[in-house]
C-alpha cells in the first residue's frame, strides 16, 4: 500500500466517524430530556454496563461522569450474573450500552434489573431490539455503517456511544450548576484543581524554613541567612517584626559591584522598602500571576500586622504546574 492509499484510508476513517456523530446530533430529542433529568434527579449512582467493547466505552463515559459530579460505576455484565449484581440499589439508574441490543449477557441482567425496579436507560444502537423493548428511555445511537471495511471492529459505534455519553454528562453538568471550582475539588491532582483551589499558606516556607534579618543585622549575617535558607532573598523587619523590606541576591550583587568594604553595612542600608505582599489565604496560582507581572521570583505573605509569616518562590509554583497551558 502506497504512501497515497494509507493516508486515503485514514481520512476516510475519520469521515465515516465524523458523519456518524453529525447524524447523532439530529437525535438529541425529548428522550435525551428525559435521559438528562432522570440521572440528575436520582438519588441513587448511575450504574453503566455494556459487553466488549461497548463495555469500555462505558467505562470512559463512568469515569467523566464522575469527574463531573455524577457518582457512577461500572458493572460488567457477565459479573453482575455471579453475585455483582449486589452493587445495584434500587434507587439506581442503569445506561446499558449495545449495538446489536440483541446482547445475551446483557439481556439476561436486563430481567434481573427490572426485578429490582431499577429504571433503565439503554444507548442502543438497534431500536428494535429485545433491549430497546425492555429500556424506560432508549437512546439510538446507530450508525449507518462501521469505519472497519468488513463492518465487524465497532469504530463508529463506538465513538457514535462515547460521545452520547459525555453529551449526557455535560448536559447534566450544567443542570446541576457544576463550577469549575466543583472540578477542582474532585481533581486536586491535576494542575486545574491546584490553580483553583491551592492556597498560598499550603505551600510557603515558614517557620525556621521562612529568612528574616533585623534592619541592623551585619551584611555579614545577611548573606548567611540568604545562603542558608537557599531562597535567594530573605525578609527585613523591625524590631516589632513589622515587614520593613526584603534582600535578594540581585541586591547584593549590586552592592559588591559598588564597594568591597562591606564592615559597617546593615540590612537597612541595602534592603528595598516596600516588597511585593500577598495574603496567605490566596490562591497559589494569583502568586504566579503576580510574579509574572512584577518580574519577581518571591512573595512575601504577611498576616494583618504586616508581619511576615510565609515566602513563596516561583520555582515552586512551576514544579507544581500552575503556569496556564
Amino acid at each position: 500500500m502506497s504512501e497515497e492509499q494509507i493516508i486515503s484510508k485514514g481520512k476516510k476513517v475519520v469521515t465515516i466517524e465524523a458523519k456518524a456523530i453529525r447524524e447523532l446530533a439530529d437525535r438529541i430529542n425529548g428522550r435525551f430530556v428525559e435521559a438528562v433529568k432522570l440521572i440528575y434527579e436520582t438519588k441513587g449512582r448511575v450504574v453503566l454496563t455494556g459487553m466488549g467493547k461497548s463495555g469500555l466505552i462505558a467505562r470512559k463515559i463512568v469515569a467523566t461522569l464522575n469527574s463531573t459530579g455524577t457518582p457512577s460505576i461500572y458493572m460488567h455484565p457477565t459479573d453482575a450474573l455471579h453475585g455483582d449484581l449486589g452493587m445495584v440499589r434500587k434507587e439506581d439508574i442503569v445506561i446499558i450500552i449495545s449495538k446489536s441490543g440483541n446482547t445475551e449477557e446483557l439481556i439476561n441482567l436486563v430481567i434481573m434489573l427490572k426485578r429490582l425496579n431499577t429504571k433503565l436507560i439503554g444507548m442502543l444502537g438497534n431500536g428494535n431490539s429485545k433491549l430497546a423493548r425492555s429500556c424506560d428511555i432508549v437512546l439510538d445511537i446507530g450508525v449507518k455503517e462501521e469505519a472497519c471495511p468488513y463492518d465487524l471492529a465497532p469504530t463508529a459505534s463506538t465513538t457514535s456511544a462515547l460521545v452520547m455519553g459525555d453529551a449526557l454528562a455535560v448536559a447534566v453538568l450544567e443542570l446541576r450548576g457544576f463550577t469549575a471550582e466543583d472540578f477542582a475539588v474532585l481533581h486536586p491532582g491535576g494542575s486545574l484543581g491546584k490553580r483553583l483551589s491551592l492556597k498560598i499558606s499550603e505551600i510557603m516556607y515558614t517557620g525556621d524554613d521562612l529568612p528574616v534579618v533585623k534592619e541592623n543585622t551585619s551584611l555579614r549575617d545577611v548573606i548567611i541567612e540568604i545562603s542558608s535558607k537557599r531562597l535567594g532573598t530573605t525578609c527585613v523587619v523591625d524590631e516589632n517584626f513589622k515587614l520593613k523590606g526584603i534582600i535578594t541576591d540581585g541586591d547584593l550583587r549590586r552592592l559588591l559591584n559598588k564597594t568591597l568594604d562591606i564592615k559597617n553595612i546593615v540590612a537597612k542600608d541595602v534592603m528595598t522598602t516596600n516588597p511585593k505582599t500577598i495574603d496567605p489565604d490566596y490562591l497559589a496560582s494569583f502568586a504566579l500571576q503576580q510574579m509574572e507581572n512584577f518580574n519577581i521570583t518571591s512573595l512575601i505573605a504577611i498576616n494583618g500586622e504586616q508581619q511576615p509569616v510565609g515566602i513563596v518562590h516561583l520555582h515552586d509554583l512551576v514544579k507544581l504546574g500552575l503556569q496556564s497551558r
